[in-house]
């Protein structure tokens, strides 16, 4: 018994010993947001590959609406968002003034958003009997139907804004569709049965590129007045267009700290837009998983991200999707 003690308070404990500092070293894996529009989707996996395959630092991803992932990075309960459209919400401009969050980058240059509505709307198209811009909405057939986003964007605070600014609200039913996919079912519907059809979109999208679409028109942007549409509680807002867009990787302060390399990597992303639209094209086509569509779009286009990260961590990723 005694021999047993011995054996079970030696060997067994510096084996606890050895294997406890290895076990203190382990870091939590870094969480993303996990954005469900499709440019956020895909730009979301193909950061998360090169940062576990070429960087040997592990992820994940924890679900929210937009504003809920801002208030989340603030607090560094999430990392990285990876498309974030800086300086548009509250929130994010209350943790980046307060040095919680950083945007990095310029991930997506001539982005853009604002209202849409088909070609053949502004232009009439008697084949399909429209004649002028009448959007009625299928549940009040005495108002026009707006497809604004999802509830929780910060976009879906813009445009119910900017339905008052130009004096709508009354006029059009504000409607909120589930997700990016239902809004772009919603207005891909419409289109294919010629009905006019009054949206709020974004870009880059395969959407924008599939259809001929008129970006509808509004006041030079004013600064002033974009602060009254991106305040829900504002009783008074002022019309105007939409902040110029700025996609950046939003990281927590920690984060930026803690992984150097990771921000010199992410400072250098930057999809072409064209590219970006076509590879969403066909991932919507094809419904392929975003993850799988990331892994194509590394194996295909080594010349655009080799130049975001390091020699080193390139043959890893390249390794990486080679034996997969």
């Amino acid at each position: 018994m005694n021999n047993l003690k011995k054996w079970l308070g030696g060997p067994l404990l510096a084996c606890a010993l050895i294997t406890q500092p290895v076990l203190a070293e382990q870091k939590a894996p870094v969480h993303f947001g996990d954005i469900t529009w499709e440019s956020g989707s895909l730009i979301t996996e193909v950061l998360r590959l090169i940062t576990e395959k070429g960087y040997d630092v592990a992820t994940d991803t924890l679900p929210g609406s937009t504003v809920s992932l801002e208030a989340a990075l603030a607090k560094n309960d999430i990392q990285v968002i990876g498309e974030e459209w800086a300086g548009r919400s509250p929130v994010w401009i209350k943790a980046e003034a307060e040095g919680k969050v950083l945007g990095l980058g310029d991930i997506v240059k001539n982005a853009s958003e604002g209202w849409w509505v088909p070609e053949y709307v502004i232009k009439g198209d008697p084949e399909k009997g429209i004649n002028k811009d009448v959007f009625r909405d299928q549940e009040d057939p005495s108002r026009g139907r707006f497809l604004n986003s999802p509830t929780g964007w910060t976009s879906e605070i813009v445009n119910s804004q900017k339905l008052k600014a130009y004096g709508l609200d009354k006029d059009f039913v504000n409607f909120r569709t589930g997700s990016g996919a239902a809004l772009d079912a919603e207005v891909s519907s419409s289109i294919k049965r010629g009905k006019p059809v009054l949206f709020y979109y974004w870009s880059p999208t395969p959407l924008i590129g599939r259809y001929k679409l008129i970006k509808l028109e509004e006041p030079a942007f004013d600064a002033e007045a974009w602060k009254t549409l991106a305040d829900a509680n504002n009783p008074n807002p002022k019309g105007t267009r939409s902040l110029p867009a700025k996609l950046a990787i939003g990281v927590s302060t920690p984060f930026s700290k803690q992984y150097p390399q990771l921000v010199e990597f992410y400072q250098k992303v930057d999809f072409p837009i064209d590219l970006l639209n076509t590879t969403l094209a066909q991932m919507s086509e094809k419904r392929t998983e975003p993850s799988k569509a990331a892994q194509a779009f590394l194996r295909e286009q080594p010349q655009i991200w080799h130049a975001w990260v390091t020699p080193e961590a390139a043959a890893k990723v390249d390794a990486a999707l080679k034996a997969n």
